[in-house]
């Protein structure tokens, strides 16, 4: 007697046209995702992280460029430092919107090579007037504003690597992508200063110089081994959503707090370091900025045990102790307590970055129906690129909060002062909201 065997399921894989573009793609299709799409996605994950970690250098080059400015000839005062530290975290939160609605507009693969490449413009502004002592204040905050480019790369590097996972899995790539791309600012602290001085005197146009070939090799990469996705739109629908629920602008002030403190700690702190202990080390500030990257993995691990709003007051709590500790170690004038002080401040930072970012999808599916589920889901991606373009702004306010403070009353610990109470109002306003008995949310794991 004949047995015959049955045949094996067809096994989908990506269609493909010129450019490129994959049509038909479907993650959530078990055997599509285990035979190809994987492979597929993993691989433009690995480039997309490349190329977001670039722009988070790019962005933080004029913390590291900005407190050696005096000794290499230019005429500017603490309040214009300030001012060129703050204004790249400004333009990289203002363009963060539109770079989310670029990936859909001109594909992900075609959109990584044009933002790899914008990041040649502010590269080689910064080579090019680092040699010339004499340029004006308005030349050097222009070339500033240039590295915002750098900062809106998160956007688009997030909502690209979002269409080629399945949900299942989507959590983990987004914090692999946002980790990898935050760890770049750590990393341009602590290698800039080394390459700048490598031989006699301190050569601060190499700072842009080393990042034209990384650009050019980014978007090589992402030309040759990227992938654009067919039947993407921009969900406008989302983001209309995600402004008309209350929860998008309680958790984007939150955010305020969490990334924005990170990036606008990571900016100020070399520039802190030098005007106020100008015997210390500066190497030592990449510290701070890779602490804040390594720990925001964790703030979202923890947050998916305990709850993303309880791990949230908590990062205010280590935010509010680390000020305070700063505060402290400007009035005695102590270096470890100071830097120590700091590296709480990131350590918060970074936990809560993890960790409020972990309550929107839960906050946004708390109580909602399974007929509803699917405009919940498309709210809360809307949240997602609102929170990360409005915290992002808090880059701008830390360092102007630290040279107004310096200019109206000759120090930073009110500056201090003030993040302080914002973290205390973070805080209740995330009890008040999400943990309070008797709030509406209360009895949901937000």
């Amino acid at each position: 007697m004949e047995t015959t065997t049955p045949a094996a399921p067809a096994v989908a894989t990506p269609e493909t046209r010129p450019g490129r573009w994959i049509e038909h793609w479907d993650p959530e299709d078990a055997s599509f995702w285990q035979s190809t799409g994987r492979s597929v996605a993993r691989r433009n994950l690995a480039f997309s992280v490349f190329a977001e970690f670039l722009g988070f250098c790019v962005w933080a080059l004029w913390s590291v460029v900005v407190p050696l400015l005096p000794a290499a000839g230019f005429d500017i005062t603490l309040n214009q430092q300030f001012w060129l530290i703050a204004v790249p975290s400004l333009v990289g939160a203002t363009i963060r919107i539109p770079y989310t609605f670029a990936v859909p507009a001109f594909g992900g693969r075609n959109w990584t090579i044009i933002s790899s490449l914008l990041l040649l413009l502010p590269a080689s502004a910064l080579a090019f007037i680092m040699t010339r002592p004499e340029t004006s204040f308005g030349v050097l905050l222009l070339c500033a504003a240039l590295a915002g480019f750098g900062g809106g790369n998160f956007a688009s590097s997030m909502t690209n690597i979002s269409f080629f996972f399945p949900e299942a899995e989507k959590g983990k790539a987004l914090g692999l992508n946002a980790a990898g791309g935050n760890l770049g600012t750590g990393i341009v602290q602590m290698v800039v200063p080394a390459v700048i001085a490598i031989g006699a005197g301190v050569h601060l146009e190499r700072a842009g110089l080393i990042f034209i070939p990384l650009a050019l090799l980014s978007a090589f990469a992402a030309w040759r081994w990227m992938d654009n996705l067919t039947g993407i739109k921009a969900d406008y629908k989302s983001f209309a959503l995600a402004t008309k629920n209350p929860h998008t602008w309680v958790i984007s002030f939150l955010y305020i707090g969490t990334f924005g403190s990170f990036i606008g700690y990571a900016g100020a702190f070399p520039t802190l370091l030098k005007t106020q202990f100008p015997t210390a080390p500066l190497g030592l500030a990449f510290i701070g900025a890779l602490i804040g990257a390594l720990t925001r993995p964790l703030g979202g691990m923890v947050a998916d045990r305990f709850g993303g709003a309880r791990v949230t007051i908590a990062s205010f709590v280590i935010l509010t102790g680390g000020a305070l500790a700063a505060i402290e170690g400007l009035q005695s004038k102590s270096f470890p307590l100071f830097f120590g002080a700091f590296l709480v401040l990131f350590t918060g930072a970074g936990i809560g970055n993890g960790a409020t970012y972990r309550m929107i999808p839960a906050v946004f599916r708390a109580g909602v129906s399974a007929s509803a589920l699917p405009a919940a889901r498309k709210a809360a991606a809307g949240c997602i690129g609102i929170a990360g373009a409005v915290g992002a702004y808090g880059g701008f306010f830390i360092p102007r909060g630290f040279a107004m403070a310096r200019d109206t009353y000759g120090s930073l610990v009110p500056a201090l002062y003030v993040f302080v109470a914002a973290y205390v109002l973070m805080a209740l306003t995330t009890y008040a909201v999400y943990q309070r008995r008797g709030s509406a949310l209360a009895s949901e794991t937000i």
